[in-house]
C-alpha cells in the first residue's frame, strides 16, 4: 500500500492539526482527536477520483456569459416538504436530514421515494436489507413503480449505480454507514463522513440530481459527524418530536434556496406520516366546560399562522422554595413573566408553585404566546375560567405594557377562521383600516387592562 499522509481531525468541530491534541483548540473538547488519512501519493482526493468520468467538467466563465434560466422546482409530493424547502426540490441540491432515532426519518424519505411524484428514485439503504425496506413499503403504501431499492455501504458501488441508473432523486440512509476503500478509516468517521459527502456533493452539482442525506445526531441533538458536513450541504432540516406523542415538526435550519423558518408538522400513524395541514386542528382542545388556567395563543412560526392552547397551574408552595417547571417553553422567560405580573399587577407568585405546558407535546419560542401565558397563569391563579372564544396575541415586556406581535394580521385572520369571537392584541399594533370580519379586535397598552378583558 502506497504511503500516506495522516492528520489528527476533532470528531466534535472538524479542527486538524498535524500532531495529537488532547485539547482541542477550537471546540475545548478533551480527547476528540482521532487520527484519519489525509491524502496518498499515489492518488489524489476520493471526489476526484470517482467523480473524474461521471460529471462534466466545469470551464471559467464571466458574469454575464452565465445563463440563468428559470429554476424550476422538482415536486416532492409532499406538501409540507415542499413548504419547508421553500416551494419543492432543487436539481443538483444536497439534503441533509437529521433527527433522534426512531423520530421517523427513514419512514419520511421513504415516502417520499415512494410518494406520487413522478420521480425516478433511488434509495440507499446502508442500515436495513431490502426485505426489511419491502416490509415497511407495504405498510406505508407504495404510489412510485419507478422507486428502486439498493442496500449498499460502499460509496464506489453507489456512484456506479447512479451512473447507470441516472435516478431523479437519490435517498442515502445515512451517511453514517456509507464508506470508501480510498479514505483508510471506518465507517462513521470524520474523513469517511468528509469524504463521501464531498463525492456526493459533486456529483449533485454536476449531474443536476437532488440528493437527501440521512445524518444521525449526537446526545447533545447536534447532527453527528465534523461540522463541516452542515457546511457542504445545502439545506439541513431538522425533525424533531417525543416520541411519547404523535405529532413530529420538520424545521428547516439551513437553506440555501429558501427561507429557514418554514416548518413541517406531520401525525405519526401506522400507515406512515400523515401531514397536518391545519395544525391549529390538533393543537387546540374542546371541553364540555370551561376550565380555569386555559388559554388560547396566537402564534406564528415563520409565516404560519396557529392557534395553540397554553396550559397553566398555579398552586400554593407546599415547601420553602415554589417550583417552575414549563414543558415546551423557556423556563427563564417564563420566570420573567412571572416576575412582572408580581411587580406591575400585585400578584403573590413567590408563594406559589408555577407549572406552564403546551397541547400537543409541541416546543415553541414565539414571543407573541407572552400574553396568552399570562392569561393563563392569571386564570389559574384566581380559578376563573377564561370567556370561550377569546384568543390572544401580544408580547409583554419588562414594565407591564403589551407590545405588538409580529405578523399580528395574520394571526388575527386564522383566529377568524376556526371562529373565535374575540382576539386580544397589544394597542400599539398597525392594523390596515379594513377590519377582519367575524371577529372583534380588542386592544391593550399594559396588563392592568388584561383581567377585565379575559373573564
Amino acid at each position: 500500500m502506497a504511503e500516506a499522509k495522516k492528520a489528527y481531525v476533532c470528531r466534535e468541530c472538524g479542527y486538524d492539526t498535524p500532531k495529537w491534541l488532547g485539547k482541542c483548540p477550537s471546540c475545548n473538547a478533551w480527547g476528540s482527536f482521532a487520527e484519519v488519512v489525509v491524502a496518498r501519493k499515489s492518488g489524489g482526493s476520493v471526489a476526484a477520483t470517482m467523480t473524474a468520468n461521471s460529471v462534466p467538467k466545469a470551464r471559467p466563465q464571466r458574469v454575464r456569459e452565465i445563463e440563468c434560466g428559470t429554476t424550476q422546482r422538482l415536486d416532492t409530493g409532499n406538501s409540507e416538504v415542499n413548504r419547508v424547502l421553500g416551494g419543492g426540490l432543487v436539481s443538483g441540491s444536497l439534503i441533509l436530514l437529521g433527527g433522534e432515532p426512531g423520530i421517523g426519518k427513514s419512514t419520511l424519505t421513504l415516502q417520499l421515494a415512494l410518494g406520487d411524484n413522478h420521480l425516478r428514485t433511488l434509495y440507499v439503504s446502508g442500515e436495513e436489507s431490502a426485505e426489511q425496506i419491502k416490509l415497511r413499503a407495504e405498510r406505508i403504501g407504495i404510489r412510485n413503480e419507478e422507486c428502486i431499492i439498493y442496500s449498499e455501504t460502499l460509496l464506489e458501488n453507489i456512484v456506479a449505480q447512479m451512473d447507470e441508473l441516472r435516478p431523479d432523486l437519490v435517498v442515502i440512509d445515512s451517511i453514517q454507514t456509507i464508506y470508501t476503500d480510498l479514505v483508510d478509516a471506518s465507517a462513521g468517521s470524520v474523513s469517511q463522513i468528509r469524504e463521501c459527502a464531498a463525492t456526493l456533493l459533486k456529483y449533485a452539482k454536476g449531474s443536476g440530481t437532488p440528493i437527501f442525506i440521512i445524518g444521525h445526531i449526537t446526545k447533545e441533538g447536534t447532527i453527528a459527524g465534523p461540522k463541516i458536513l452542515e457546511h457542504i450541504v445545502d439545506v439541513v432540516l431538522q425533525f424533531e418530536g417525543d416520541g411519547n406523542n404523535t405529532y413530529r415538526i420538520l424545521r428547516g435550519i439551513k437553506n440555501r434556496f429558501g427561507a429557514t423558518f418554514e416548518i413541517g408538522v406531520f401525525e405519526m400513524l401506522e400507515q406512515g406520516l400523515r401531514t397536518v395541514e391545519n395544525p391549529s386542528e390538533v393543537l387546540l382542545s374542546h371541553y364540555d366546560e370551561p376550565l380555569s388556567g386555559i388559554a388560547v395563543g396566537a402564534a406564528v412560526d415563520g409565516i404560519r399562522p396557529y392557534l395553540i392552547e397554553v396550559q397553566a397551574l398555579v398552586s400554593q408552595a407546599a415547601y420553602g422554595t415554589p417550583q417552575r417547571n414549563a414543558t415546551g417553553y423557556d423556563a427563564r422567560r417564563m420566570n420573567m413573566l412571572l416576575a412582572i405580573l408580581e411587580k406591575r399587577v400585585g400578584m403573590k407568585m413567590f408563594q406559589k408553585d408555577v407549572f406552564l405546558n403546551f397541547a400537543g407535546g409541541f416546543k415553541v419560542s414565539d414571543t407573541g404566546l407572552d400574553l396568552a401565558i399570562v392569561a393563563a397563569v392569571i386564570s389559574s391563579y384566581f380559578d376563573r375560567a377564561v370567556a370561550d372564544g377569546v384568543a390572544l396575541a401580544g408580547e409583554v415586556g419588562l414594565s407591564g405594557e403589551v407590545r405588538p406581535a409580529p405578523r399580528t394580521e395574520q394571526r388575527i385572520s386564522e383566529a377568524a377562521r376556526l371562529g373565535f369571537r374575540k382576539i386580544i392584541i397589544s394597542g400599539y399594533a398597525s392594523l390596515p383600516s379594513k377590519s377582519i370580519k367575524g371577529i372583534e379586535v380588542v386592544r391593550i397598552t399594559s396588563l392592568g387592562e388584561l383581567a377585565k378583558n379575559l373573564f
